[in-house]
């Protein structure tokens, strides 16, 4: 499947290899997103708890306003899927078998009559 829009990756279970041609086409389709949220969630499938957390501190890094709380406090064996929350700075991990692998990121609104979006899964070194 080609993947031309952020769309295209809805129906995935794991996030596709994906040219820099189409991850800068991509980033600038989600930044757009990302910039008009209020707040973004993201949801991590990972292969372990290391590669979730370079995969939320790649986001962080890329964006000085997405930042999370205690992240050296996380721990989890195995593949493990990790939830964070820009609004609280929340994260939380847990191990869980048969994830798919990418990154799922949520751009929130403030407004009930602004419905949510979520895109990915985008690959966990989407960011870097």
């Amino acid at each position: 499947m080609e993947i031309e829009n952020l769309f295209d990756l809805n129906t995935l279970r794991s996030a596709p290899h994906l040219s820099k041609v189409q991850i800068k086409k991509l980033l600038e389709e989600l930044e757009i997103s990302i910039n008009n949220a209020d707040w973004i969630t993201i949801g991590i499938m990972a292969p372990s708890d290391v590669d979730a957390i370079s995969a939320l501190q790649s986001i962080s890094k890329k964006y000085s306003s997405i930042k999370f709380k205690d992240l050296e406090a996380l721990h989890a064996v195995g593949s493990v899927f990790l939830k964070g929350n820009q609004k609280t700075g929340n994260v939380f991990i847990r191990s869980e078998k048969g994830l798919g692998e990418g990154i799922l990121l949520t751009c929130q609104y403030d407004e009930d009559s602004k419905e949510s979006s979520t895109f990915g899964p985008l690959p966990l070194d989407f960011f870097d």
